[in-house]
């Protein structure tokens, strides 16, 4: 029986770890924090979005970025001082921008292929995660905004993704609570909502029934390849492994170098709240259709009944997880804008590192050395895009282990 080492418990690792066991293989997920999805996989914006397929590598990220340097409330923050990974990753992202609309489509059709998968494993292995299916609405602000939109639209129909323009009014009727001053918007039906943390935690705990060892608390301190397999330390503990996928998130770049490959993920910081909705008025108060505001770059899930989840931002600034308050404070100034009835006296914040490569498309599959695969990179499409790229690289290992028996 294949040996296989998942390094990462967030979510690219768990549903990497339940693909390989379905198969038969012999799996071990390694994770450093006591518990699966304890980072990035923890409070993100909830959406499983299809319809947030399109990639950053545009004029419009850049022109952005730019202008709002000197904003310490921007959507996307670029900090201004230098460093070697900074330089290397955005002139890789310049140079992929031929890229967009290729890269864009092939995201979308990832997304797609992901929802078969994870909502078959949610509902085989009892998972409840809070998950809505109800939509995402894409609303503008200004017709400059809403035209850009109809483009991206076109591109993601080439991906197999329908969702329709909808006036003012009819976006009052997918979601009744929204209030402010709108242009536009697009809405998707096929699109989704639940709590990653839940769904990963659950799928953690299926993988140990199905027979995954599951070592939380143990640091990779090691990784190197000898005799045709892959020699994994952890601690003054070390084993050899017929195969591993390097699902480590931000870490991956470092693990990827200690086995003489480069493989650019850079953390880029986001930042949530959950608003407890503890009084009836509250909930009423509150959206039950997942938003996207194009303007602010801002996204919202409902989670339940009693909690709203409000996620965006983009920061550059290396590995940095302090949650600082300019950063939330534009969040909680959203909802107090556009559901003026929700009480916010009780907010919890949180920052999680998206681990982003140049071009946007997640690093998935054999790497240079025999028996090293990753599943990584995957940005703020995580929680979208993981169902697939775990079967992705499953098929993989599967594929070359019966090859070489």
């Amino acid at each position: 029986m294949t040996r296989v080492a998942v390094l990462g418990g967030g979510i690219t690792g768990v549903t990497t770890a339940y693909a390989l066991v379905k198969r038969g293989m012999d799996v071990t997920l390694i994770e450093r924090h006591r518990y699966a999805a304890m980072e990035t996989s923890y409070a993100n914006g909830g959406q499983l979005s299809a319809s947030h397929a399109e990639v950053w590598n545009h004029k419009a990220t850049i022109w952005n970025a730019l202008k709002w340097m000197a904003r310490r409330d921007a959507p996307l923050l670029l900090h201004p001082w230098p460093s070697w990974h900074k330089l290397s990753w955005f002139a890789q992202f310049l140079a992929a921008m031929p890229d967009y609309e290729r890269n864009t489509i092939a995201t979308a059709r990832m997304a797609i292929a992901a929802r078969e998968h994870l909502f078959a494993w949610a509902q085989a292995e009892n998972i409840a995660f809070d998950h809505r299916r109800a939509g995402i609405l894409h609303v503008y602000r200004d017709k400059a905004g809403f035209e850009r939109a109809a483009g991206v639209s076109r591109l993601l129909a080439r991906g197999g993704l329908q969702r329709r323009a909808v006036t003012l009014a009819e976006m009052r009727a997918i979601e009744p609570a929204l209030t402010g001053d709108f242009y536009g918007g697009y809405y998707t039906d096929s699109d989704s909502t639940g709590d990653i943390h839940k769904f990963t935690s659950g799928l953690a705990d299926a993988c140990a029934r199905l027979g995954v060892a599951c070592n939380y608390g143990q640091e990779v301190t090691a990784l190197a390849r000898e005799h045709g397999k892959v020699r994994v330390s952890m601690g003054g503990d070390s084993t050899l492994f017929d195969a591993v996928v390097i699902c480590a998130g931000t870490a991956s770049r470092a693990m990827a170098a200690s086995l003489g490959e480069h493989v650019n993920v850079y953390p880029v910081k986001g930042y949530s709240i959950t608003v407890q909705l503890d009084d009836a008025a509250s909930r009423a108060a509150a959206p039950k259709v997942s938003l996207l505001d194009d303007a602010t770059k801002l996204v919202s899930s409902r989670l339940g009944e009693d909690r709203l989840r409000v996620a965006g931002t983009a920061e550059f600034n290396g590995v940095n997880h302090d949650i600082r308050a300019d950063r939330i404070r534009p969040l909680l100034a959203w909802v107090e804008q556009c559901f003026p009835d929700v009480n916010t006296s009780k907010v919890i914040p949180w920052a999680g590192l998206r681990p982003m490569l140049p071009a946007m498309l997640p690093k998935v599959g054999p790497g240079k050395a025999p028996g090293v695969y990753y599943n990584t990179g995957h940005g703020h499409l995580g929680w979208t895009l993981a169902a697939a790229t775990a079967e992705m690289v499953a098929e993989a290992v599967a594929s070359s282990s019966a090859a070489n028996r």
